[in-house]
């Protein structure tokens, strides 16, 4: 099996190479679970905050560790999970959809009323641990917009393909598409 070797603080990681369509494979990058990972990327992330922020807000599943170790560090007691669906102690949930590189079927995002109205008129910072497409980003975003809350900072550990271009994300490093042989995609 092919593996691309990341490197993260003091982390290294063998990430397996696995295909996602006929021409295009992605180093599988799994944060969940992998706290030693986590806690080095919130440390490396921890001076691309922005200064003034109120609420951290990450998209469940894999950024959820994420999100708290950058609570935790830059002293914000609570981080916020958008999560993929809608749950029995929910009041009046707000609710979109999203179509994700890596799943093969559409996504529902829901944030609770609860979180929508703490969210009202703060400022928020959206952490995820890879942008590819940044179809997830966006849909999170079109949510947040309803509770008029203020995005003032995008952050991911890797940027994946063409990601990496993106201005208005602050990330640790690119991560590369690859051919079905391992090669490494030349970025479009």
């Amino acid at each position: 099996m092919n593996t691309y070797q990341l490197t993260i603080g003091d982390q290294k990681r063998d990430l397996p190479i696995i295909p996602i369509s006929k021409d295009t494979a992605i180093a599988s990058f799994v944060l969940l679970g992998d706290d030693a990972m986590s806690y080095a990327a919130a440390k490396l992330l921890l001076a691309k905050l922005p200064r003034q922020f109120d609420y951290l807000v990450t998209v469940e599943t894999k950024g959820i560790s994420l999100a708290h170790d950058l609570a935790l560090l830059s002293n914000h007691p609570r981080s916020l999970v958008i999560r993929k669906s809608v749950k029995s102690y929910m009041k009046d949930p707000l609710v979109t959809t999203v179509n994700s590189i890596t799943t093969d079927h559409e996504q529902t995002l829901v944030l609770d009323g609860n979180d929508a109205a703490r969210l009202a008129n703060k400022r928020v910072v959206l952490v995820d641990d890879v942008v590819s497409t940044g179809g997830s980003l966006r849909a999170a975003e079109h949510l947040l917009r309803k509770t008029n809350c203020r995005i003032v900072g995008k952050l991911a550990i890797l940027a994946e393909g063409a990601a990496a271009r993106r201005t208005d994300i602050q990330f640790i490093k690119p991560l590369p598409l690859f051919n079905l042989d391992g090669a490494i995609k030349p970025v479009e």
